[in-house]
């Protein structure tokens, strides 16, 4: 899952997108509203975790030009600001949650999948899709009870599916929520990941949408195939 962290200060941005890392996300960073603004245009983020005290103005004025654009994407605003007028105002500015500083990072990480939860419709702490289940805190996946071994890129793949169930996601779409902008991706790589997932939980795991991407299959196709 693609995370678009807007912070200015270079050693909490560093931290955070390390952290956030080695939970299985895909981070890029944007220092100020006008790089913020850019990358958005640029990427298909999952999440966007954004700072109030940018260089170039409040962070909560580029997140109500988003919402008056009509961009939906979940956002948690991070910030020192603890007053509760200050966390009205951000919820009412069309952020989705609030996290003050200093904060946990696995505190942060419980609210980011929270909100992919929400998102998508999902209710529950673990994502299910007929007789598959990932567990987001153990990265376990299980498919008719039988635990499936996936890498890393698998499982994010796997992951970003999940959480647009009926979406047809583009190869850039998929490839944004794999790899960071700093990342060299081989032109098949993405080809590459869906065989695996398709070997690893069957064909009917992923359907292609010609000339336009793909798709989570239908659930029932799954247990079909699980019950054969």
């Amino acid at each position: 899952m693609h995370v678009l962290l807007i912070e200015d200060d270079a050693l909490v941005a560093d931290g955070i997108r390390a952290g956030l890392e080695t939970q299985g996300f895909v981070v890029d960073v944007a220092a100020s509203r006008a790089e913020a603004d850019s990358l958005m245009a640029t990427l298909a983020s999952d999440l966007v975790i954004l700072d109030r005290g940018l260089p170039d103005g409040d962070g909560l004025g580029l997140l109500d030009e988003w919402r008056r654009a009509g961009r939906r994407v979940p956002v948690l605003v991070l910030t020192a600001r603890d007053a509760v007028a200050d966390r009205v105002a951000g919820l009412r500015e069309g952020a989705d949650d609030y996290l003050v500083k200093p904060f946990d990072l696995d505190e942060l990480v419980a609210r980011l999948q929270a909100l992919l939860r929400r998102s998508a419709g999902q209710a529950g702490s673990r994502i299910e899709h007929g007789p598959l289940s990932l567990d987001p805190v153990s990265r376990e996946v299980r498919l008719a009870g039988r635990p499936v071994s996936l890498s890393r890129r698998e499982l994010m793949l796997l992951e970003t599916f999940l959480h647009s169930p009926q979406g047809i996601l583009s190869a850039e779409r998929l490839k944004d929520g794999l790899y960071g902008l700093s990342e060299e991706v081989e032109s098949n790589a993405l080809n590459v990941h869906i065989h695996h997932l398709r070997r690893k939980l069957g064909p009917a795991i992923i359907e292609t949408v010609r000339g336009l991407g793909y798709r989570l299959g239908a659930p029932e196709a799954l247990v079909a195939e699980a019950s054969t």
